[in-house]
């Protein structure tokens, strides 16, 4: 029986190919990648001295806090990225960590006035215009969420999360056509979406007033998910009037 051939000479060239790019990257490209491969020291030591060399690069802070944020040291994370806005109050991509740092922990005013920040600074991005949006969603300011979430979908079309939002947003301020439009691309780009079918389930059963129509939206939400309780008491409610 023949062996295996041996890989340890391959990966020998793949590790002298990464170290090669390395010295060409600056040490916050270094960093990301040490980070990548699960190097946390060796990356945090890059960026420390990233931040020694150009204390005024916002990048090595933004990066810094990352790590710290992903090892659950919030306090200390955060005046990282506070420190990013600091050295450089036009970054776009220092406010929208910032703002990113401030949504996970739940504190959706900072988070929609950094994301906002972001933006005014030149970042025309989906995922900036998606995350203001949803952190007024959050804040139930429905009507200021929406142009935000209308352009995320604008910019990024094929987004089913921002798209499932916006769609809701629109049910929300009592536009149900263009909700349903809406909920409609989302079953088609991701056909397994159950919350968009209870949602068109509840569309169905209150503005459209089509219970049958609506009954097989539910179905198909518990089918993808049986245990989706809102579609489960949706369908009750509806054989319960008939």
């Amino acid at each position: 029986m023949r062996s295996a051939p041996s890989t340890r000479g391959a990966d020998f060239f793949v590790i002298i190919e990464k170290n090669k790019r390395r010295r060409h990257m600056d040490k916050n490209q270094q960093g990301i990648e040490l980070l990548q491969e699960g190097k946390w020291e060796e990356a945090l030591k890059l960026f420390t001295e990233q931040i020694e060399e150009k204390p005024q690069d916002p990048a090595a802070y933004i990066n810094f806090g990352h790590v710290l944020a992903e090892m659950n040291d919030t306090e200390r994370a955060l005046k990282f990225y506070e420190k990013a806005v600091e050295v450089d109050h036009s970054s776009s991509a220092a406010h929208y960590a910032l703002g990113s740092f401030y949504f996970g922990q739940e504190r959706f005013e900072e988070s929609a006035q950094s994301f906002e920040k972001a933006i005014r600074n030149g970042m025309e991005e989906a995922d900036a215009y998606f995350m203001l949006g949803l952190s007024f969603l959050y804040l139930d300011q429905t009507v200021m969420a929406l142009p935000y979430l209308m352009r995320a979908v604008e910019l990024n079309g094929d987004d089913v999360e921002a798209r499932f939002q916006f769609a809701l947003a629109l049910a929300k301020t009592e536009q149900y056509e263009e909700a349903e439009k809406n909920l409609q691309v989302v079953i088609s780009q991701d056909p397994a979406h159950a919350d968009a079918f209870y949602n068109l389930g509840v569309l169905y059963a209150g503005h459209y007033e089509q219970p049958e129509k609506a009954h097989s939206y539910f179905d198909r939400a518990l089918d993808i998910q049986p245990d989706h309780m809102l579609a489960g008491y949706g369908k009750k409610l509806l054989d319960a009037a008939n």
